[in-house]
């Protein structure tokens, strides 16, 4: 399996976060039904127009054909990886489509996986899309820059109104302010905060944060090996009150217990964004 994760440029850096490729040439049980974790992000996915997808939480099922819209999403998801398939995602940072009017409303709602008609979001016909797959096996630099010279026209109707520019102050402050003291620091009432950050990232803050804390306490577990880590100390580090409390959430988080985490990582993954396995 091919993959690889590419930060986006200082120009769109405000925007997206990263690119990221994967694809699978063969059919296999390896590694055929993955976990995607929680993310605040939305990804746009390119896809081939063939290709199939699925998103499976429980007893609901996401699944449709070629491109496709990956909202934010509180559940973890159980993908089909058991056919070849090929996926250029685009990885953007939270709320940062509010400020694309050519797909804000595409978002109907978080945890839910929506189609989309991609030549209309983009200016690119099939043998473009095309193309790009094509470079991103074998030249993802080249790749990127050719896919961030179609998106600068989604730069030009930008929307940058009194919302958004409150909840990029909103993102600074939480990475060192508690959320009831957001409104000392910026200066308005909690409940504007509250719903200007729901209005632009279709969360609420303390999703946001739990969300967060999530993907930091995942980070820290993927880049340790099993025997390097002392569950005690790091119940303590992400602020939950003991060993158990710390199993119980990433049990009903990602329906693992830490132990298991540590082992099965590899399926375990956040590939679309995040953790390259």
């Amino acid at each position: 399996m091919l993959n690889w994760i590419i930060p986006a440029s200082d120009e769109l850096n405000m925007f997206i976060e990263c690119y990221w490729f994967i694809e699978k040439t063969v059919i296999s049980d390896r590694d055929s039904f993955p976990k995607l974790n929680p993310d605040p992000s939305a990804h746009l996915i390119l896809s081939p127009a063939l290709d199939k997808y699925s998103y499976t939480h429980e007893q609901q099922v996401y699944s449709g054909m070629g491109s496709h819209l990956l909202n934010p999403h509180q559940h973890t998801f159980e993908l089909d990886h058991s056919k070849p398939f090929t996926h250029i995602g685009i990885k953007f940072r939270p709320g940062a489509l509010y400020s694309f009017s050519r797909i804000t409303s595409a978002i109907t709602s978080i945890n839910v996986v929506e189609p989309l008609e991609l030549t209309k979001l983009i200016t690119i016909d099939q043998a473009l899309i095309s193309h790009l797959f094509e470079l991103a096996r074998k030249q993802p630099i080249h790749c990127i820059k050719k896919l961030e010279h179609y998106l600068q026209a989604w730069i030009k109707d930008v929307r940058d109104d009194q919302h958004s520019q409150l909840v990029r102050r909103v993102f600074t402050e939480l990475e060192t302010t508690p959320i009831s003291e957001l409104a000392g620091k910026l200066h308005c009432s909690q409940r504007t905060i509250e719903r200007s950050f729901r209005r632009v990232t279709h969360l609420t803050l303390k999703q946001y944060q739990a969300m967060a804390k999530l993907e930091a306490m995942l980070e820290h577990l993927y880049q340790r090996k099993s025997s390097d880590i002392n569950w005690a100390d790091l119940a303590v580090q992400f602020g939950f009150s003991d060993q158990p409390h710390l199993i119980r959430y990433l049990k009903k988080q990602i329906g693992l217990t830490p132990q298991k985490y540590a082992l099965k990582r590899g399926l375990t993954i956040d590939i679309y964004g995040g953790v390259k396995t």
